[in-house]
């Protein structure tokens, strides 16, 4: 393994944590170079971030940020849509996700920079 996917992996903790998202954008990519399909960089990302979010998560309620029980009340929601998220994703070819990550990607781009 090449030493840049280390430095992107690196890359990957430090944007997940300082904006509380975005690693997968830098990790879904860098896993499809070094030779996943899409589904396989998508699902393996999800793997790679749990822990960083968590331990992110972790410091921040520490450090007094926020209160895991103002986050609990999000948590059943999250899990229902994750669990249809992964069917969805069972139905769909490589070609079709990267699609649909693309044009999140853009959403979220444009999101940010005029909402």
């Amino acid at each position: 393994m090449k030493l840049s996917v280390y430095f992107y992996a690196f890359l990957t903790g430090i944007i997940n944590s300082a904006i509380g998202s975005g690693g997968g954008m830098i990790s879904v990519p860098v896993m499809k170079k070094s030779g996943l399909d899409q589904k396989n960089a998508q699902a393996t990302t999800l793997a790679v971030i749990l822990p960083l979010t968590l331990i992110s998560a972790a410091i921040y309620a520490v450090n007094g940020d926020y209160s895991p029980l103002d986050a609990l009340k999000y948590v059943p929601f999250g899990l229902v849509g994750a669990v249809i998220g992964v069917r969805l994703t069972e139905k769909l070819n490589n070609k079709m996700l990267k699609k649909l990550f693309a044009l999140f990607m853009l959403w979220a781009g444009a999101r940010m920079i005029f909402g």
